[in-house]
């Protein structure tokens, strides 16, 4: 957010900052009056005011249309080009409004044409899109009212800014929602007809929970036996660029790794988005869990992508658990940053911390309250943490935790105290909490740390 208002003005401030979005290149003043250079000079003003806080501005407005429009609360990818989006259109338009930039002159930033590219691969409406620019237009004006309550000057050159202001941000909505609306039909079109349309589409029916399914009729559709056992992955290259071949790199990988891990069958293969897809491995009998094996074919190919892996299952309601799991397993990857790549819902404590996940921000305040200064994100609160999650999951054995840790009974010991120093009481009364607030720190990290 903007941070905490000092002011009304401040406060109409922080609420208007959630307005820009998608936007691109923005103008200013197409029809200047030569007569008053006034009040060019005043529009030029508070947009370097604005623009001084560009990047909180940003965020601000991000946040607000997550909050405001659940269509766009896609995963941490998507909401990071949203965010990207957002910050291109702020700084444009500010540079416009500063320096006279004519509407018709401007052209969509690369950032909102992708994420408008991104929305349409991923079937949400467009009506999404050109509403987030309307909810834009009306709190960036009342960011310009905020604006304008902190500069003295006489009512009629106010009267004039405004509808100076307020004419180029009319103009501004409409023609560059023109423009990304128009690469979100152009890339919807051709998402739909290039992807393996039947195919994919038949699994997201299979997919939807309120839908049943014929499971021989599906199974033919989708050319894959439903009625076996599954295990679901999400892979994806987290640095992709937005014109590389990833869907082609991505069904290689899964060829060799289906005979790595000796699927029964080919695997089934759907593309999520242009850099990510889901995956499902068939087997005859229960495989167990095959998440070791794909962390060993995994860690042989260093060009190898990210895989979230769910548990096996079988028939239908097992291909949408695995797959839901799955889902869940990449959520709590991309919220907990760089780390590892391959994890897996059978990962101790992960089902749990996807759960906990929804809202990072509540879960970081309650795992401070729980582990007070142990929360704190620095090296030597890491290890107390670590330790005393392992002390607690082996039945407060100061030996078996030594013999996994592999440290000795007395270093143990001594961490296992100190943790509970840092934290500033005991923790035989809220020992559950406790645990969980430690497995949430392990595989969230920074995101739910004291800062």
């Amino acid at each position: 957010m903007c941070g905490a208002p000092s002011s009304p003005g401040d406060e109409f401030r922080a609420v208007s900052r959630c307005s820009w979005e998608f936007g691109s290149t923005v103008p200013r003043v197409t029809n200047a009056r030569p007569d008053d250079v006034g009040v060019g000079e005043y529009v030029a003003r508070i947009a370097a005011r604005m623009n001084e806080q560009v990047t909180v501005v940003s965020s601000t407005i991000k946040d607000a249309l997550e909050q405001l429009i659940p269509e766009l609360r896609g995963d941490a990818r998507t909401v990071e080009l949203l965010g990207a989006s957002v910050e291109g259109n702020v700084d444009t338009i500010l540079h416009a409004l500063r320096h006279g930039i004519a509407v018709e002159r401007i052209m969509a930033p690369t950032a909102a044409l992708e994420y408008a590219r991104r929305l349409a691969q991923h079937g949400v409406p467009v009506n999404a899109l050109v509403r987030a620019y309307r909810l834009g237009q009306r709190r960036l004006t009342e960011l310009v009212f905020a604006e304008l309550h902190a500069i003295d000057m006489e009512p009629v050159t106010r009267i004039a800014v405004i509808e100076e202001i307020t004419d180029v941000l009319f103009a501004y909505i409409d023609w560059i929602s023109q423009q990304v609306v128009a690469v979100y039909e152009e890339e919807r079109e051709r998402w739909l007809e290039n992807r393996n349309s039947v195919r994919a589409m038949r699994v997201r029916e299979v997919l939807a929970e309120d839908t049943a399914v014929d499971v021989d009729d599906a199974t033919a559709a989708i050319r894959y036996p439903l009625r076996w056992h599954h295990v679901a992955m999400v892979l994806w290259y987290p640095d992709a660029e937005s014109d590389s071949d990833d869907l082609a790199r991505l069904q290689r990988f899964v060829r060799e790794l289906a005979g790595a891990v000796e699927a029964d069958a080919g695997p089934l293969f759907a593309a999520a988005d242009r850099t990510s897809g889901w995956v499902w491995l068939p087997y005859k009998s229960d495989p167990g869990d095959p998440a070791a094996r794909i962390r060993q074919v995994t860690a042989s190919r260093p060009d190898s992508p990210h895989i979230a892996i769910g548990a096996a299952g079988a028939g239908v309601e097992g291909f949408r658990r695995s797959h839901r799991q799955a889902q869940q397993a990449r959520g709590v990857a991309a919220l907990r940053g760089p780390g590892a790549k391959v994890v897996a819902a059978t990962d101790p404590g992960l089902v749990v911390a996807a759960l906990l996940g929804g809202d990072p921000a509540a879960v970081r305040d309650w795992v401070v309250d729980v582990l007070g200064p142990l929360a704190t994100d620095t090296a030597s609160d890491a290890r107390l943490r670590d330790t005393l999650r392992v002390f607690l999951r082996t039945g407060s054995s100061y030996k078996a935790a030594a013999q996994e840790l592999d440290l000795h009974y007395n270093s143990v010991k001594y961490r296992v105290g100190r943790a509970v120093s840092r934290r500033g009481r005991p923790i035989a009364g809220d020992r559950l909490d406790v645990e969980i607030a430690l497995l949430v720190c392990e595989w969230y990290g920074r995101a739910v740390l004291a800062r």
